[in-house]
């Protein structure tokens, strides 16, 4: 009878070791997908721009001593900082158009600086030119796995010697780079 509880109570501790286990990996798991998830787009240049978009589109809400411009010319602020808030968002969710988000985020940002508030203060249109610099000049991640395996293949194909084995050495062929479908090179 000791026995048997003893061994209940030794398979429920390790039920619950399991669990715990499970739930570290599934919360690593969680953090894996979103660093592979942001990694796979322009996120701090999405992030700068979202930023931009809502201090713009937030400072016609101000007191009226802190505005400079009230009434009618308060809705171009509106309207940039909404339009800079979806390109931010179209650098996240559509990483193929960060080339376009990236130039339209730049300009709108810089008219800003005429048509709302000096550009939120400044602030906006500085976040706003950063975001959408750093949208434009964001590359796709290219595998870390074939760029190790060119680098092998130059160090394996560098000899002329054929192997010890007597056969000769054919040359692999290098693993070609990502597709961008903007064009860029790596």
């Amino acid at each position: 009878m000791l026995l048997s509880r003893r061994r209940s109570r030794s398979r429920t501790e390790s039920r619950s070791r399991d669990e715990a286990r499970s739930g570290s990996r599934s919360r690593s798991w969680s953090w894996q997908r979103w660093r592979r998830w942001r990694r796979s787009r322009p996120f701090w240049g999405g992030l700068l721009t979202l930023l931009s978009g809502a201090w713009i589109c937030v400072l016609p809400l101000a007191p009226l001593k802190i505005m400079l411009q009230q009434g009618v010319a308060g809705i171009p602020s509106v309207l940039m900082g909404a339009v800079l808030i979806v390109l931010g968002l179209t650098g996240w969710f559509a990483p193929p158009q960060r080339v376009l988000a990236g130039i339209l985020t730049t300009l709108i940002a810089t008219a800003a600086l005429v048509l709302s508030n000096l550009g939120g203060f400044l602030i906006g249109t500085l976040l706003g030119i950063l975001g959408g610099g750093l949208m434009f000049a964001w590359q796709p991640y290219a595998d870390r796995r074939a760029g190790n395996r060119t680098a092998e293949n130059r160090t394996a194909g560098g000899s002329a010697s054929p192997p010890a084995d007597g056969e000769p050495r054919t040359p692999t062929p290098t693993p070609t780079p990502h597709h961008d479908p903007q064009g860029a090179q790596p």
